[in-house]
């Protein structure tokens, strides 16, 4: 299983411990809950006290930033070409998930390696930025989250990053719901970028569960993958805290995917995106399984699946 660290200048995991985790986004430092962290911080609490907001839940599970110094509604980042808005939220999240720059290097690698023109179907897109990076690489994208306010932002971040001018087509809809149209109106793409939440609910009230509704839809997704395919990626937020329990996420993400492809030839390769604080202590954000066919020239091998080694 491959462990993956982002490498960021505007993003940092200064410290973490007491179920906490000190970031710094661009010029401000956060303090946000981190449940993994069971450890003493490494840093002195006058660094932690120095931060400019805390994000703090209370027992009733509820939560609220409290600012210590006048921080913007919102300020800009940057992660090579793509130019993003930070906006710490009620719920916590301030619209960038650092790991996740792991998968967009990957992203936007596999999207140029391809040297053709690739469609891409990006689904629960959040705030855009693997979007945006297979944009940015020249693919046509059709982008689609249940959050009207998400995609609004998605949008905001292209005109940011300098990229209105790509092909990129905004969908405000629950996943399931586009994806089984999409297969019945017999709809193609050459590549899938899937980032599924535990629970969730459409703009209709669509029910997600992770375990009921990820089977079908990667059912639905393999109606839609083109006769030569170009990547694809299925990523999973780590909810666990036991390393044996987050291995054997990824191995059964690599499974599911590898049912779904299975009149595809495909190498896989499941892994972690972990950040790293100064400590060097270590934090698991997600799992994933990925495929970038490179190893398989459409549909005439015989199927493989391999799993790197840590």
């Amino acid at each position: 299983m491959d462990v993956l660290t982002p490498t960021w200048t505007e993003y940092e995991l200064i410290d973490s411990g007491a179920g906490r985790k000190l970031e710094r986004f661009g010029e401000f430092v956060l303090v946000r809950p981190e449940p993994q962290a069971q450890w003493t911080p490494a840093l002195p609490m006058k660094r932690w006290e120095s931060a400019a907001g805390e994000f703090a839940k209370s027992k009733a599970g509820e939560g609220e930033w409290k600012f210590r110094e006048s921080v913007p509604t919102q300020w800009r980042m940057q992660r090579n070409d793509l130019h993003f808005w930070v906006r710490p939220s009620p719920s916590g999240h301030v619209g960038v998930f650092p790991d996740q720059a792991c998968h967009w290097d990957w992203i936007a690698k596999v999207a140029q390696r391809a040297g053709r023109h690739v469609r891409v179907l990006s689904l629960f897109g959040h705030t855009g930025l693997a979007t945006l990076a297979a944009a940015a690489a020249g693919a046509e994208v059709t982008h689609v989250d249940s959050s009207r306010k998400a995609v609004a932002w998605a949008r905001e971040n292209q005109a940011l990053s300098g990229l209105s001018d790509r092909s990129i087509r905004w969908v405000v809809e629950d996943a399931l719901t586009f994806v089984t149209r999409e297969a019945r109106r017999g709809n193609q793409y050459d590549a899938l970028l899937l980032d599924p939440p535990r629970f969730g609910r459409g703009p209709d009230g669509e029910l997600w569960k992770l375990e009921k509704s990820l089977p079908q839809l990667l059912r639905e997704c393999a109606k839609l993958l083109s006769a030569s395919p170009a990547f694809l990626l299925l990523n999973l937020y780590v909810t666990v805290l036991k390393r044996s329990r987050t291995e054997k996420q990824a191995t059964e993400l690599g499974s599911q995917l590898s049912e779904m492809l299975q009149k595809v030839p495909a190498t896989i390769t499941t892994g972690e995106l972990v950040l790293v604080d100064s400590a060097e202590r270590r934090i698991s954000a997600s799992v994933f399984a990925r495929t970038d066919f490179r190893m398989v020239p459409a549909r005439k091998q015989s199927r493989e699946k391999s799993v790197q080694p840590r």
